[in-house]
């Protein structure tokens, strides 16, 4: 913390950090075809913008989350809930703001899920906002243990109806390849352990063996199921199996998984608060831990995800959000990929940011711009604006 402390006192006059206004805009964007998994399908991909105005002029900007059917009532609790108990406070006091929003998790009639999908907007802008200030982006505020990673493909996704499921797979894993991924976390669960495994075997085929390969079934398999899986595919060298087992009893399916089938698991993007990730690291479930710092309450609350997880020798992954994953996985040493979609399925990463990085060799360097480093397309946001 002396280090974040130091950084303090070189920014603006602290009355020029005053928050005196927030703005939240919902964006909606159509795919151009439904992408199916094991149990769910999407047609549709959306964020929410958000912007911290300060009394120097100083904005803090960034964009989180995928949530649909529930984006109006993550928009009221911002709106209605959260923007009062923030606006006046400085924006150099993140955790007194982010103790400030919690209270709107307390509803118990309300799924709590979207309360922390609601904190994580402004906590992602507020963190934008303070390395603005400091003239430094966020990964080396938080540790800046590199400036670079392998990037992957969530990708892998069932054929539609009627279409070839071999010439599917042999497309995307081509398309992949051409635009510059390193890896795909490829989609299973919605099949049988055979049918899935004859299907990641030709992805592996097409890939070549320097891919980096891994799987995700999306809580579609039992355990026997999942372990089935395994066996089938030991000599694919797959690097993790991400949420094997169905979500009756996964936390110790997922155990019995890793220790019968003698594979890495990957989950933690399922558990929206802090107390789940830990309980996933500490039953022994989980070798990587995927926590989404959009869903869980923003990077604030990651990187004390990271803190427990380092303490049991556990990955960190980020489920997809690779606008704010670069910084965060790159800032500590046990961080693994950035994690993204191919412009079909989310066109708001491949649009949205004006100066997107490109991938270079399979690897995706961090923005080097103070805060996030992102400089947002606003015809595009005005383009998908959605009226809530």
């Amino acid at each position: 913390m002396s280090s974040i402390t130091e950084l303090k006192r070189q920014t603006l006059n602290p009355a020029d950090l005053k928050i005196e206004r927030l703005e939240f805009i919902p964006i909606r964007v159509p795919l151009k075809r439904r992408f199916k998994g094991s149990h769910y399908s999407m047609t549709s991909r959306c964020t929410i913008v958000t912007r911290i105005y300060t009394a120097g002029g100083l904005i803090g900007e960034a964009y989180n989350g995928d949530t649909d059917a529930e984006q109006s009532v993550i928009l009221s609790i911002l709106r209605n809930e959260i923007a009062p108990n923030i606006i006046g406070r400085s924006a150099l006091n993140i955790e007194g703001a982010w103790e400030a929003m919690l209270p709107s998790t307390y509803d118990i009639l309300r799924d709590r899920s979207l309360s922390l999908q609601a904190i994580a907007c402004v906590d992602t802008a507020l963190w934008d906002l303070f390395g603005k200030a400091v003239g430094l982006p966020l990964f080396q505020i938080w540790g800046g243990y590199r400036n670079r990673l392998q990037v992957i493909c969530i990708g892998g996704y069932y054929a539609a109806e009627g279409e070839n499921e071999d010439a599917e797979i042999t497309r995307q894993i081509e398309k992949y390849l051409e635009l510059g991924f390193g890896g795909c976390k490829f989609k299973v669960g919605g099949r049988s352990p055979e049918v899935d495994a004859q299907r990641t075997r030709l992805a592996r085929k097409i890939a070549g063996d320097d891919f980096v390969l891994m799987v995700d079934a999306n809580q579609g398999y039992t355990r026997q199921q999942a372990i089935q899986f395994c066996r089938a595919t030991a000599d694919l060298n797959l690097r993790w199996f991400e949420e094997p087992c169905q979500w009756l009893n996964d936390r110790f399916s997922m155990r019995d998984v890793r220790l019968a089938a003698g594979v890495s698991v990957a989950a933690g993007q399922s558990e929206s608060t802090r107390a789940g990730q830990r309980d996933l690291i500490a039953s022994g479930a989980i070798d990587v831990c995927n926590a989404d710092a959009s869903w869980i309450g923003g990077p604030s609350e990651w990187l004390r995800v990271a803190a427990i997880a380092s303490a049991y020798e556990v990955q960190m992954g980020h489920h997809e959000e690779p606008q704010v994953s670069a910084h965060l996985l790159a800032s500590i040493p046990h961080g693994t990929y950035i994690e993204t979609f191919d412009p079909d399925r989310d066109p708001i990463f491949w649009n949205l940011i004006a100066n997107r990085q490109t991938f270079e060799g399979g690897y995706y360097t961090v923005p080097q711009g103070p805060g996030l480093g992102l400089e947002l397309d606003w015809e595009y946001i005005n383009r998908y604006r959605s009226v809530q």
